[in-house]
């Protein structure tokens, strides 16, 4: 069972709404996919699940999403593929593109944090020697995170970690080890957390 306040403050499904049900007021939220607005409310335009979701806006967005779609958010223990967007020295973000080898149609953030990124020498890990913006990595969930609706990841297995990456010449680059990459145009070498990527994940 996983704690209240995590399924209340992330994008777990919350209530079930028909079609025609009113949501909330528009000074609530924001109105995202599965609804439309009628003098200042939010209503359900379809069946499903209403979800809530921040997304740097002043207020959260409220979306309908259908039982099917909703089957498919991230989970604690799914592996997720993500792109990470950005990194300093205490974790990387990124947003996560599929669960397991589905597509998501949303987009959810995550963050893999220092301690995160492997199961030895976690005090040694240097973020920016483990992932760079525009990597594609394999990771797991591990906490349904805030109210930011953050995943928390975790790479510290040895099948997780970046599965794609380029060089600073724009090719993409071939793992030499589980902490190298090398470019195959100039040969230069990049530090990477790498992946032992498993042949069921390969079409993501």
């Amino acid at each position: 069972m996983k704690n209240k306040i995590g399924l209340l403050e992330n994008m777990s499904p919350m209530k079930l709404c028909v079609p025609g049900e009113r949501l909330c007021s528009t000074e609530d939220c924001i109105p995202g996919t599965g609804t439309y607005l009628r003098h200042g409310y939010i209503f359900a335009s379809l069946a499903g699940y209403v979800l809530r979701k921040n997304e740097g806006e002043e207020l959260p967005v409220i979306s309908v999403v259908r039982e099917t779609e909703a089957q498919l958010l991230p989970d604690v223990g799914a592996i997720v593929t993500c792109k990470v967007t950005s990194i300093n020295p205490r974790f990387a973000k990124v947003h996560i593109l599929y669960v397991g080898s589905t597509p998501l149609k949303d987009r959810f953030r995550g963050t893999i944090r220092k301690e995160d990124v492997r199961a030895t020498e976690k005090d040694k890990v240097e973020t920016y020697k483990s992932f760079r913006p525009g990597d594609i990595v394999l990771a797991k969930v591990i906490s349904l995170g805030d109210v930011q609706s953050n995943y928390l990841l975790t790479t510290a297995e040895n099948e997780l970690g970046v599965v794609v990456a380029h060089s600073e010449a724009g090719v993409q680059m071939v793992p030499i080890s589980w902490c190298e990459m090398q470019c195959p145009r100039t040969h230069a070498k990049e530090f990477r957390k790498v992946a032992r990527v498993q042949p069921e994940y390969l079409q993501a």
